[in-house]
This record gives structure tokens, C-alpha cells and sequence, in this order.
């Protein structure tokens, strides 16, 4: 059923309340440094559509993990100075999230104006989704936009609890973008479709890799993840990050890519390091095979030359790319060549390229490639879950379309 949107709603002289994600990242050197402000930028649609059509509008979000107290460290004010000098105009913030304080401040708000509440999770009712939190919330405003595509596979009581308790609850423009690039733009893509994943674990994306093998062509693994697939072909590993339990999962997933015809390929050889540090001594691998894996006692820290060439080779075929997940551990330069080696492929491709969310969206950045991208998700987790098929509880929540 689909769900109504922002511009479904009349909003000229109503309160709407808005949330959005300003869980950005930091650094806390004495004040607040935002390091990325992606997730910021990406509201401003749907904050300026609403102060252009005369809204009352009252922004929350999360910001860290405050575990339901208040810790000054995770206050929301500093982000309400930063959004300030991005609209030019006064935000005004309350420094609580329900109650007296925030009835006041919006009682006394004129059309076009816009106020943030704070830090949502500074109240332990946020995360368990609690009724009258919700109500609480809800009684600040006439209208509810979920804009937080981020946090949309949370059932939150800001995210979903809220939408039971305003006559009206909408999707934002961000949170639309974000649904028909990563829905519909996937549900039949332009082939050849080749999918990039890559992270950490494998348990992670068994659900993702199910369900794009019912649609992709190709799907390159890298990260650590690939790890738990070379073992499963008995290829050594030596000391590298690997899920050991998830072996045979590894096995059922590659045997699942054969039976579906899916071309599903590994790293043929890796860099290895002997620790995860800046300048420690790296060397590429041979060909991996199982009589040449990883070193005994090395890690592998990125895919190789021999790689990189491959990958290159399979995305320049591509007519729609998705990727999720980086291919190496990209923070520390020495191990970043094979993550921006794929993000130059994609820029240079001519395919409709998605980045699905996570730190591939930090990778795109570092490697100065963003504007190259078809779409960049603001959501990790969110994406995943979707690109799975799964119901985000954040847009379930929302008034479906008559």
C-alpha cells in the first residue's frame, strides 16, 4: 500500500512534527566538530519545503547512544547551531524532548519558523517504544513526516509509536528518494546488474545475498566477509578476521549462486599485513588457491592487484550497480587501494550506481567520487533490511494512500 507523502499534506499554519536523522558522526575536541554532514544536508528539502509553505516545523532526532539519560555529550544543541548557519535562519531549541519547556516554545512559533527537540534517546521510552512517550510526543504537533530513513527499520516511539496519535503521518522528501531508488529502482534493474558487498561479517548479509540473487548477475564479495568464503574452499586464511562458525552457511550460499547461474566471485589473491596499523610492512599475496592462502600469522587487509584488475573488468559490463560495504579496511590509507579502486569503477561506469548506505558512503566521500553516484543512501542498516525485503516498522507506521 503506499503511503502518503509530504506533499499530500496541507501544512500552511499546522505544527509538523519531523523526525530526521542528525545522528552524524563527530569529534569532541573541546566543542563539537561534525566530520560529516550528509545526513544534515539531506533533510534540507523537506525542512525548507515546509518553512516555504508556512509550517510550524519541530525537528527530533537521536544523537549517540545515551542509553536513556541525559549526557551532555550527546545534546542535539550544537547541531542546532550547525543547521542555523545551513538555513540561515534562527533554529530554536528546546532543551527538553516533551513537557512544558517544548509546549511553550511552539506555542509562541509563527508560520515558517522551525524548532528542535532534544535528543530523543535522552528518554528510556524512546527505544522500547513506550505508548505514552509517544502520546507525549505526538501532543507537540497537528502532523508527523518521517524523514529518518536511517532509523527506519527501528520501531521506535519517534520513528512508529508516534503515528497512532496524530490524525495524519507522511513520508518526507529524503525518505521518499530514499524508497524509490533502493525499491523500486531495484525491484527490476537495468542488467547486466552487478552487486558489490563487502564488511565485516557474513552473518550480516545472508538475507541480502538470498535476495539479490534472485535479481543480480554478478555478485563481488570483499571485506573480512570474504574470508569465511575462501575457508569454506579450503583456501588458508591465516590469522584474518574470519566467522568460523558460518562456514557451512559460506558453503550453502555459493552452492545457491551455482544453482541460480549468479556469477559469484571471491578475491583471487589480497593484500595481507602482518598487523591492522599505518605503516606496517604489506605485501600482495600469490594467487590464492589452498596450497597458497594467506601468510601464517598475516591478515588479509584488502583485496589485490589481481582483484581490483577483475572487479574492474566485471563493473565496466554493468548497466546498474549496487554497493554495500567497503572491500578493505579503507580508514587507515595503506589498506584503502581495492575500496577506492571500486568506487573509480562505479564513478567511471555509466551505470546507474546505488550506494547502499554505511561506510561504502564514507569511502565514495574519501575518494572525493560522491557527485559521480546515481543515489547515495543515507541508511546502512535501513537499506539492508529493505534491499532483504523486509517491512521498515519506520514506514508501516505511516497513512496509507486512499
Amino acid at each position: 500500500m503506499a503511503k502518503l507523502a509530504l506533499r499530500d499534506l496541507d501544512v500552511r499554519g499546522k505544527r509538523v512534527l519531523v523526525r530526521v536523522d542528525f545522528n552524524v558522526p563527530v569529534e569532541l575536541r573541546g566543542e563539537v566538530r561534525i566530520t560529516d554532514d550528509t545526513r544534515i544536508r539531506e533533510s534540507l528539502p523537506t525542512i525548507n519545503y515546509l518553512r516555504k509553505h508556512g509550517a510550524k516545523t519541530i525537528l527530533m532526532s537521536h544523537f549517540g547512544r545515551p542509553k536513556g539519560k541525559r549526557v551532555e555529550k550527546y545534546s542535539l544543541r550544537p547541531i542546532g547551531d550547525y543547521l542555523h548557519s545551513l538555513i540561515h535562519q534562527p533554529v530554536i531549541f528546546s532543551h527538553d524532548t516533551i513537557g512544558k519547556v517544548p509546549e511553550k516554545i511552539i506555542g509562541h512559533m509563527e508560520n515558517g519558523d522551525v524548532a528542535l527537540l532534544e535528543n530523543v534517546r535522552f528518554q528510556p521510552e524512546e527505544e522500547t517504544n513506550d505508548p505514552k512517550f509517544s502520546e507525549a510526543l505526538a501532543k507537540l504537533g497537528d502532523l508527523y513526516v518521517n524523514d529518518a530513513f536511517g532509523t527506519a527499520h527501528r520501531a521506535h516511539a519517534s520513528t512508529a509509536g508516534i503515528t497512532k496519535f496524530v490524525t495524519k503521518s507522511a513520508m518526507g522528501l529524503l525518505m521518499e528518494k530514499e524508497l524509490k531508488h533502493l525499491r523500486e529502482g531495484l525491484d527490476k534493474p537495468t542488467k547486466p546488474f552487478v552487486v558489490v558487498l563487502g564488511g565485516s561479517k557474513v552473518s550480516d548479509k545472508i538475507g541480502v545475498l538470498k535476495a539479490l540473487m534472485e535479481k543480480a548477475d554478478t555478485i563481488l564479495i570483499g571485506g573480512a566477509m570474504a574470508n569465511t568464503f575462501l575457508k569454506a574452499q579450503g583456501i588458508p586464511v591465516g590469522a584474518s578476521r574470519v566467522e568460523s562458525d558460518k562456514v557451512d552457511l559460506a558453503h550453502e550460499i555459493l552452492d545457491l549462486a551455482k544453482k541460480r547461474g549468479v556469477k559469484f566471485l571471491l578475491p583471487i589473491d589480497a593484500l595481507e599485513a602482518e598487523e591492522i596499523r599505518a605503516g606496517v610492512p604489506i605485501r600482495n599475496t600469490s594467487r590464492l588457491s589452498p596450497q597458497h592462502g594467506i601468510s601464517d600469522g598475516w591478515q588479509a587487509v584488502d583485496i589485490g592487484a589481481a582483484t581490483i584488475a577483475l572487479y574492474q573488468e566485471e563493473l565496466a559490463k554493468a548497466e546498474t550497480i549496487l554497493w554495500n560495504g567497503p572491500v578493505g579496511i579503507f580508514e587507515i590509507p595503506d589498506f584503502a587501494e581495492g575500496t577506492i579502486a571500486i568506487a573509480e569503477a562505479l564513478a567511471q561506469s555509466g551505470a546507474t550506481t546505488i550506494i547502499g548506505g554505511g561506510d561504502s558512503v564514507t569511502a565514495v566521500k574519501q575518494a572525493g567520487l560522491a557527485d559521480k553516484m546515481t543515489f547515495i543512501s543515507t541508511g546502512g542498516g535501513a537499506s539492508l533490511e529493505l534491499l532483504e525485503g523486509k517491512e521498515l516498522p519506520g514506514v508501516a507506521a505511516l497513512t496509507d494512500k486512499k
